[in-house]
């Protein structure tokens, strides 16, 4: 396949989305990602959908601290996602019925989505209640020294 307009190989994709290209082949192994298409020869190509797909698994890892775990089922959310809004567009048109259930899948889609969020939440606030109540026992250990020290002087 010939180099297409758009398309990055491998060290471009790396150095646009800031990652190593062996990362960016290990979450290739991991399917969180394929790339479209390849040059003869096996050189990878990525497509600006690889790109801001790439930049996406990012965002969840680096902004919102998930897991690979956690990034692979967020995907395979937003991919259901697609796939169904792919169907709901389609030219032949759904019946009411067809379009309530893809509507239906729609809306379970992004409460499991909903749920892997608030998981990640709730594990994030319990982490700030356990710093919060370090900085409060700091903060006794250190009026109680300032009390010492007001005693001894």
């Amino acid at each position: 396949m010939e180099r297409g307009t758009g398309y990055l190989q491998i060290g471009e994709a790396a150095s646009r989305t800031s990652l190593t290209q062996r990362t960016l082949r290990y979450y290739e192994e991991l399917g969180l990602f394929r790339p479209a298409s390849r040059m003869e020869g096996g050189f990878r190509l990525y497509s600006p959908d690889d790109v801001e797909r790439i930049d996406y698994i990012k965002n969840l890892r680096d902004v919102l601290g998930f897991s690979l775990a956690e990034i692979k089922e967020m995907l395979a959310a937003e991919d259901t996602r697609a796939q169904i809004k792919r169907e709901l567009h389609q030219t032949g048109g759904l019946s009411r019925e067809e379009r309530r259930n893809q509507l239906l899948k729609l809306k379970e889609v992004a409460v499991g989505q909903m749920r892997i969020v608030n998981e990640k939440r709730a594990r994030l606030k319990d982490m700030r209640h356990g710093i919060q109540d370090r900085i409060e026992r700091i903060d006794t250990l250190l009026a109680e020294l300032g009390e010492m020290a007001g005693a001894t002087s």
